[in-house]
This record gives C-alpha cells, sequence and structure tokens, in this order.
C-alpha cells in the first residue's frame, strides 16, 4: 500500500504543478477515504499535505481544519513521529486562528511547547519552540494580554540565542520592540528594546544583513514609528530614506526577474521546435543554463528550505517567495505584512514627511501611488466597489482590515494637502471617499469615525464655517480614547470658536481650552504642546495680555520649526507674532517676521495664510504710513481675494458642501458585528501598526475687520492604530 500512496502523492504533485489543485486535493483524499486502511504514518502525511493545498490555495480553512484534527488524533498513539506533530500542530494553530477559536489555539500551541520542552535539546527542536513561541505571542496580542506576550517573545529570544542564530534573535527583538510600541507604558523598556534591536542588527555580517529584506523593513518602520510617536521628526527622516532606497532597489531587482524570466520563456519556446538545428539548440541551451542560473540567484531566499511549512503566516498564503518579505527562517518564516503593504506603508511614512514640508508634487504621486497598491490587493480579496462587511470571507477579514486602514490614511493625508493648497473641491472628494469606505466597513474602519469627524471640522473650518467646524471637533474628541486626540480637538474647537469672534463663543473656547493647557505635561509628544500653544496663545490675545501671548507663541514657534518641521504650522505661528508684533508697535519686526511668512505661505500655495499675512502688512504700512508699499501690497491682496472667494464658490456650490459641514453625526449599519470585531478591533500584533502623523494647522479666511485675530484651521491629528 505504501508504493498506492506514493503514486497518488506524485500524481499530486503533477497536479499542484500545473494548477490544477482540485485534482490533486481528490488524489489525496483518495488515501484518506480508502476502505483499505493505510499505515497511520501515510494517513498523518497526507492530510497533512490535504491542509496544505487547501491553506495556500484556497479559503476553504474549515476543510483543512478538518483534516488537521484527524492527524492530530492519529499522532496521539503514535510514538515519536515529533517533526509531524510540530507540523501538524503549527498549521492547526493557524486554521484556528483564521476562523477565530483563539482558547483551541492557545490550548494547541500550549500542547506544541509542552512538547517541545519534553524533546531532545537539538537545534530543530529550539527552532520549532521559536515558532510555537512566536504564534503563542500573537494570541496573546490578540487578548490583550501584552505582558505574556513579550514573556512568549523572551523565551524564543532565549531559544535563539542557544542555537546562536543571530538572524531570528532579530525576529524576537524586533516583535519585543513592536509589543512595547502598542502597549506604550514605560518609555525606559522601550528605550532598552530599541537598543537592543540596533545591538544586534549590528552584530550581524553586513552581507548578511542585505539578504534580509524583511528584517530590514520591519526594524526600521518600527524605529520610525517610535520616532514619529514622540515627534522626533530629524531622527526618523533617515530612516525614511533607507526604507525608501531599500523599496527602489527591490522593485528595480523585481523588474530584472520579470525580464530574465520573459527572455527564459520566449528561448524554452525556441527550444521546442523539433526542427531547430544542432548547434542553434546548443547554444540555446546554453543560454537557459545561464539565465536559470541567474534567476535562482536573484529569487532565492536567504530563508529558503524545502522543509519550509506552507502557508507559513497568518492570512499570508497564495503568494509568490519573491513577494513575502521573510522575517525569520524555517518552520517559522514569520512575514509581519505582505510586501505590498509595506510599500504602501513606505509610501504612506513618505506623504507624512513631505507634507508639512510643502513637498506636495511628491506627496501626490506617493498617494496615488500607495492608492493603486491597496485598492489592487482589495480586488484579490473580493472587495469591488459594492462590496461590504457582509461580503466578506472570514479569512479575509484580517488583511482586508490591514489594507483598509491604510487607504484610510492615504484619503487623509489628501484631504489634507487639498485643504493647505485651498483645493476644496478635491479635498471634498476625497473626504467623501472616506466616508463611503467607513459606511461599507464600518466595524473593521471604526478608528477611523473619530478621524472622519475631525476632518469635517477641518473642511468646515477651512471654508469659512466656524460653528460647524467646532460642532465636529467636539464630536471627535468624544469619538475616541486618546487623549492627545481628544486635545487636540478642543484646541481645534478653541480656535474655531475664536473665529466665530462673540462673547459667549469666546468663553466656549476658554472652557475647552484652560483645562486642557493646566495639564498639557501629561500628553505624549509635541504636536499637542504646539497645537495648545496655538490656542492659549490666541486666548492671551483675546485678553490683551499681549506679553504672555507672545511668549506662549514664541515657545510653539521654537516646537513647530525645530522638532516638527511642519511649514504651514511656521507661517500660521509667524503671521500671528507679526500681528502682535504690530500690536505691541514693534514694526521692524513685525516686517521681518510677515515677510518671512509670506514667503512659506507662497510656497504651500496657502491663500488664506497669504491674504491674512497682507492683511496684517496693509495695517502695518498704514501705521508707517508707507502708501506705495500700501497700494501694493492691497492689490495683490484683493487678488488672492478675488482668487479664494472663486474656490469658496466652487467648493459651495457643490453638492457634498452641505452634508459635510451639517451638524448631522455618522450614522451607520452595523454589519455582522460579532464575526468583524476580533478581527477589528482583537487584531494580532502584525497588524497592529501605531502610525502618529504631524500637525499641520491651516489659516482662517479672510475678514472685513483687518484688526480680527484670524484662525487656524487643522491638518493633522493624534495617533491611531492600523
Amino acid at each position: 500500500m505504501e508504493a498506492v500512496a506514493e503514486g497518488l502523492w506524485g500524481l499530486a504533485d503533477r497536479h499542484e504543478k500545473s494548477g490544477e489543485i482540485g485534482k490533486a486535493v481528490k488524489c489525496l483524499e483518495a488515501i484518506c477515504q480508502s476502505h483499505v486502511s493505510f499505515l497511520p504514518i501515510i494517513e498523518v502525511k497526507t492530510r497533512l499535505r490535504v491542509a496544505t493545498l487547501l491553506l495556500k490555495h484556497t479559503h476553504n480553512v474549515n476543510h483543512a481544519k478538518n483534516h488537521l484534527e484527524r492527524s492530530q488524533l492519529l499522532l496521539k498513539t503514535t510514538p515519536s513521529c515529533f517533526e509531524l506533530k510540530c507540523r501538524t500542530f503549527s498549521l492547526l494553530s493557524q486554521c484556528y486562528h483564521l476562523v477565530g477559536a483563539i482558547p483551541p489555539q492557545k490550548n494547541i500551541l500550549f500542547k506544541a511547547l509542552e512538547l517541545c520542552a519534553s524533546a531532545s535539546q537539538e537545534v530543530a527542536v529550539k527552532l520549532w519552540s521559536c515558532n510555537f513561541n512566536s504564534q503563542l505571542a500573537n494570541v496573546l496580542i490578540i487578548e490583550g494580554d501584552y505582558l505574556s506576550s513579550i514573556s512568549a517573545l523572551q523565551a524564543g529570544y532565549v531559544s535563539a540565542t542557544e542555537i546562536s542564530y543571530p538572524d531570528l534573535q532579530m525576529f524576537f527583538s524586533t516583535s519585543i520592540l513592536h509589543v512595547h510600541l502598542m502597549q506604550w507604558e514605560d518609555e525606559n523598556l522601550i528605550a532598552q528594546a530599541i537598543n537592543q534591536c540596533n545591538v544586534i542588527w549590528e552584530s550581524i555580517d553586513p552581507n548578511r544583513r542585505g539578504q534580509l529584506l524583511g528584517l530590514l523593513f520591519y526594524n526600521e518602520l518600527l524605529h520610525m514609528f517610535y520616532r514619529l510617536r514622540i515627534c522626533d521628526y530629524k531622527n526618523a527622516s533617515q530612516h525614511v530614506d533607507k526604507l525608501d532606497a531599500a523599496m527602489k532597489a527591490d522593485l528595480q531587482k523585481m523588474q530584472q526577474v520579470q525580464q530574465l524570466t520573459s527572455e527564459l520563456n520566449a528561448l524554452n519556446q525556441s527550444l521546442s521546435r523539433p526542427d531547430l538545428p544542432s548547434r542553434e539548440r546548443s547554444a540555446l541551451s546554453g543560454r537557459q543554463a545561464h539565465l536559470q542560473e541567474r534567476l535562482k540567484r536573484m529569487t532565492e531566499s536567504s530563508f529558503t528550505s524545502k522543509d519550509s511549512l506552507e502557508p507559513a503566516y497568518f492570512g499570508n498564503e497564495r503568494r509568490a517567495l519573491g513577494d513575502k518579505l521573510v522575517l525569520a527562517p524555517p518552520p517559522i518564516d514569520g512575514e509581519w505584512l505582505p510586501k505590498s503593504a509595506v510599500y504602501a506603508l513606505v509610501d504612506l511614512m513618505a506623504v507624512i514627511f513631505g507634507r508639512p514640508k510643502g513637498l506636495f508634487k511628491d506627496c501626490a504621486k506617493r498617494i496615488q501611488s500607495g492608492k493603486q497598491i491597496i485598492q489592487d490587493e482589495l480586488v484579490k480579496l473580493g472587495i469591488t466597489d459594492s462590496a461590504t462587511e457582509v461580503d466578506l470571507k472570514h479569512s479575509a477579514i484580517w488583511m482586508a482590515g490591514v489594507y483598509l486602514m491604510l487607504l484610510m490614511q492615504f484619503l487623509e493625508n489628501k484631504v489634507a494637502v487639498e485643504l493647505t493648497r485651498s483645493e476644496f473641491v478635491e479635498a471634498q472628494e476625497a473626504l467623501m471617499q472616506m466616508k463611503s469606505w467607513f459606511f461599507r466597513f464600518p466595524t473593521i474602519l471604526q478608528a477611523s469615525e473619530s478621524i472622519i469627524e475631525m476632518l469635517r471640522g477641518q473642511y468646515a473650518h477651512s471654508v469659512g464655517c466656524y460653528s460647524e467646524a467646532a460642532f465636529h471637533y467636539v464630536e471627535a474628541a468624544k469619538l475616541t480614547v486618546s487623549k492627545p486626540m481628544q486635545a487636540m480637538c478642543h484646541a481645534y474647537a478653541a480656535v474655531s470658536y475664536f473665529c466665530i469672534g462673540d462673547a459667549e463663543s469666546s468663553s466656549q473656547a476658554l472652557d475647552l481650552i484652560g483645562p486642557i493647557y493646566q495639564m498639557n505635561d501629561s500628553f505624549i509628544g509635541v504636536r499637542e504642546e504646539a497645537g495648545l500653544h496655538f490656542a492659549y496663545g490666541l486666548l492671551l490675545m483675546r485678553q490683551q495680555d499681549f506679553q504672555d501671548a507672545r511668549n506662549r507663541l514664541a515657545k510653539g514657534l521654537q516646537i513647530a520649526h525645530n522638532q516638527m518641521g511642519n511649514l504651514q504650522l511656521v507661517s500660521q505661528y509667524l503671521t500671528i507674532l507679526g500681528n502682535l508684533a504690530l500690536a505691541l508697535h514693534d514694526t521692524v519686526q513685525a516686517r521681518e517676521i510677515l515677510r518671512s511668512s509670506l514667503t512659506l505661505a507662497k510656497k504651500l500655495s496657502d491663500i488664506p495664510t497669504q491674504i491674512w499675512v497682507l492683511s496684517v502688512l496693509t495695517a502695518l504700512y498704514q501705521q508707517l504710513g508707507e502708501k506705495g508699499n500700501e497700494m501694493e501690497n492691497d492689490e495683490y491682496r484683493k487678488k488672492k481675494l478675488d482668487e479664494l472667494e472663486k474656490r469658496l464658490a466652487d467648493a459651495y456650490s457643490s453638492i457634498h458642501h452641505i452634508e459635510l459641514i451639517d451638524k448631522v453625526k455618522l450614522e451607520v449599519l452595523q454589519f455582522h458585528e460579532a464575526d468583524i470585531l476580533r478581527a477589528a478591533a482583537g487584531q494580532s500584533m502584525t497588524v497592529n501598526l501605531d502610525i502618529p502623523e504631524s500637525i499641520g494647522l491651516s489659516t482662517p479666511l479672510p475678514h472685513p475687520s483687518s484688526a480680527r485675530l484670524f484662525d487656524l484651521d487643522i491638518g493633522r491629528r493624534g495617533k491611531k492604530k492600523v
């Protein structure tokens, strides 16, 4: 009977290579369903192969799970067979993960770790122990047990150290850092985790590091998330450059692989001709061997192994090795995110760094590139223009959540860029796209609800609807548990209330900003501090406390310039400081400050800020009696005002305008919430990105009174998770 089994195994291999997966599965299941008994080992191996095919090529997770559970029962009464038992445990754990069965997954992983602990301490045993500790850490993250997750990862790190495997040590070190970043309780522990990653990475041979592309991206992105979280933009930029260079090098390599593959296919076609002369055939055969060797060298992974488990990691099946960013060796083959998602993340990071600097052309290219990557992947997951949460297969929820959250971040940055450039209609369209995606996937995109409300506030403020803006900012604060986000929304709402200008609105602004300003030291990062200084500076100016206002605003300007590098915010700070200098009759400083502000506003194509600056400059020239400068300046101001009014008219006439500013909260229908929540809210650590972004404040619309304090609109927000 062994010969029969081997024959069916071989036939299944042939069908798989030809893409006939159904036939391959039938060949293998013929062994399992035979009336003639096969040896238990043969049946176990066959069922493992069936489960692997199903997980790799289909969404039939339950069918695969049934085969693996049967294999586990057979192995209970079988002595030894350590490798088969571990493979069964590992794949069964992945099946439980895909169907959301967390308790049985934990149970199977604990059994697997007990098996490893009772086995001899060979390298293979240590590698399997690393595999199970890695999977267990993911399960514990889903349950929110960060401490136990770190303990599991530390156990894996110890095993990797015992077998002197620095690549695997780096895998566990970066995973530990990731959990610390998600938990964010002790900055000293985070600093220690970062230092450990740096030490281990530097200990790896430079040539070897170049082969570990998955670890390079994972490590650099985690370092960058940390720098962004603490608003250390200067040190974060180097990580963006490294990621960008690595991505471009890999894309170039993949393009070369495609060219070589096309050439090899054409050559194979020529060699298939029966009438090909022998001399020409010999030459082509030599060329064929050369191309095959080049392709092998270019596509061979540093972790490639014939014993590699397939599929190796959750939600990442059905992709060629070249499409993976592998993090660890077999039997782990860990992958944080698919290569396409990582490349979209790199584009997103470039946008986040480029937008505050006014690099809008590059941002537009990156946003388009990232959106295209994501939309292509969403189609592969079955998410078309009409798809909603109820249409998703359970096994696709995890990956869909990754791509949808990335898409929302690109659209959010698109809104910010267009509002900065006073392209209000373009901003409307991007914001309406966000609303549409949220309505279709409300549970997966639950974290985006507060962001959408905040963006509605930004839009309303940008077009001069200050009461509506304040409403949406306050609502956004209610929809988030993030204290930094709440603080920023309240600061933005206060500024909108200041722009309304009456006594009641000023009182409401004070109620919002006063308590927050007194406790700003409790917030992480400098974004909140910069926004609070701006809003509180406006408050002090309202109260005629010019000197204290100047001190507060100067401190905020220093943060915006030195730590954030946000040109729009710097421009707005300069404008209000110039206005303040004029109020204090310091005309020399006022002229210098306002000219700098105008230069920045022009670079950003920020029309409202330009008009704001020009209005203050007109008042300055009037005070100095410079009639010529006053007339020239006022003429340019009127030109810009006409341009802005035309854009506002286009925005007001849009069918989306009222819907966006209306004082109505988002109301959505929740789809099969029990199924979606686990994947959306309790995702594994491999999905839980923390991508904080820079603030971008904007400006108020012009007002008939040049003495009026103009406000800022916002462009950025607090942190959130993907």
